[in-house]
């Protein structure tokens, strides 16, 4: 191991963001040793943050206590920049984690994939990966990444070249979706979620704590309505209600429906693609919320005695799991970009406290990555068959990608 002065085993966090990922593993015993990102707005939130010395629930140390905070393009950094001052030069941090921008392939963002220069920097997360030899890795990203395609464009092709790559530096890794609904958040939000190792057993994935139900020894889900009665009044700055014909439309919604777009027609679907416009959705409180986005226009609520208003950033940042006295800095559509990139604060703790515990238990081994779970093998298989039947999706932007070829 190589523990910090405190003994705590130590994370150099890449694509670090608001610091959500970073909050769960403290809270789960981990040191943030590094923590660093590009944008400008997000470190400087990790360095208010990190001067208003918050606390970490039962522990005797503050967020971010003591790490160095990098603003930095991971194209430009070394195994250098990344070693803590005063470490030796064979220094392996026991845990490396990122989660490279989502855009790419999110169905919310461009769908570009390795067309967008944003879809090219997991290769800079494998190389430092290959540089500074972590322990363990905890890779995270959308869903979608796990049907996106590659340079030939076939459905499941990047993620498995991720793997590839991760095995070419020495790496085996395995890859689940985690809901964070399932460990106590107020929010479904489904993420990819890769593990690696090098020399060691590949750990296990956290056990679900919740469920829909509440059955099998579990937990009922957190409903968005229990999880905003812990949080404060929202300021009136802060509030957004509708008007004109979009109040009226609003109005006429069941909780748990949207205002519906436009679809196009396919082979197998005549009537068209439709879905609910990512702006104009009325959430069930009954629920945990949808999945918080990275844009200022999150979804409608209808508390009791209230006219109808959006979610407010600082209730979306409670969603998220950050803690109350987190300080975001920048405008509004920035602190919402930041919270919707984060990664759910829940879900990180759990994560934490499984890779720990396989670093405690100490096992030296040579992994090896185990084939996919059958829901993933699914999902892929659909999109291949949605391929096959209506031809492969055009990109979104995709002028932008003629026009630059």
């Amino acid at each position: 191991m190589s523990p910090d002065a405190t003994g705590a085993p130590e994370v150099v966090s890449l694509f670090s963001g608001a610091g959500g990922l970073d909050i769960g593993l403290e809270r789960a015993g981990w040191v943030t040793a590094v923590a660093t990102d590009l944008a400008s707005d997000s470190m400087e939130t990790l360095r208010l943050s990190q001067s208003r010395n918050i606390g970490i629930p039962g522990s005797d140390r503050s967020y971010l206590e003591g790490t160095n905070l990098l603003e930095a393009d991971i194209r430009e950094l070394s195994r250098a920049d990344l070693t803590p001052e005063g470490r030796p030069d064979d220094w392996r941090p026991d845990l490396m984690v990122g989660g490279p921008p989502c855009q790419p392939w999110s169905s919310a963002g461009s769908q570009r994939g390795l067309s967008d220069p944003r879809g090219q920097l997991i290769a800079h997360m494998i190389r430092l990966i290959g540089e500074m030899r972590p322990r363990y890795v905890i890779f995270e990203n959308v869903r979608g990444l796990v049907t996106a395609g590659g340079k030939d464009g076939t459905p499941g092709e990047m993620l498995r070249s991720i793997q590839s790559d991760l095995q070419d530096v020495g790496y085996a890794s395995r890859i689940s979706t985690l809901n964070s609904a399932d460990f106590g958040a107020g929010q479904r939000r489904v993420r990819l979620i890769l593990l690696a190792s090098t020399d060691r057993s590949l750990p296990e994935y956290p056990i679900p704590t919740h469920d829909r139900k509440g059955e099998n020894s579990r937990l009922p889900w957190v409903s968005l309505r229990d999880m905003l009665a812990t949080v404060p009044e929202p300021l009136p700055e802060d509030v957004v209600k509708p008007s004109g014909e979009r109040a009226q439309a609003l109005e006429l919604l069941t909780p748990g429906t949207g205002i519906k777009t436009g679809g196009r027609a396919t082979a197998n679907r005549p009537g068209g693609h439709w879905g609910y416009r990512q702006d104009s959705f009325l959430a069930d409180l009954s629920l945990p919320s949808r999945t918080i986005r990275a844009a200022s226009t999150p979804d409608w609520v209808r508390l009791p005695g209230e006219s109808m208003r959006r979610l407010t950033w600082r209730e979306c940042a409670v969603l998220q799991g950050f803690p109350t006295e987190w300080q975001f800095h920048g405008p509004m559509s920035s602190r919402f970009t930041q919270i919707g990139n984060a990664v759910q604060v829940d879900v990180a703790h759990a994560l934490g406290e499984a890779i720990g515990k396989a670093l405690s238990d100490d096992t030296h081994t040579n992994p090896t990555s185990p084939a996919w779970p059958s829901e993933l093998i699914k999902r892929v298989r659909y999109t291949e068959n949605e391929h096959r039947i209506n031809g492969r999706p055009v990109p979104r932007n995709s002028k932008l990608l003629i026009a630059a070829s």
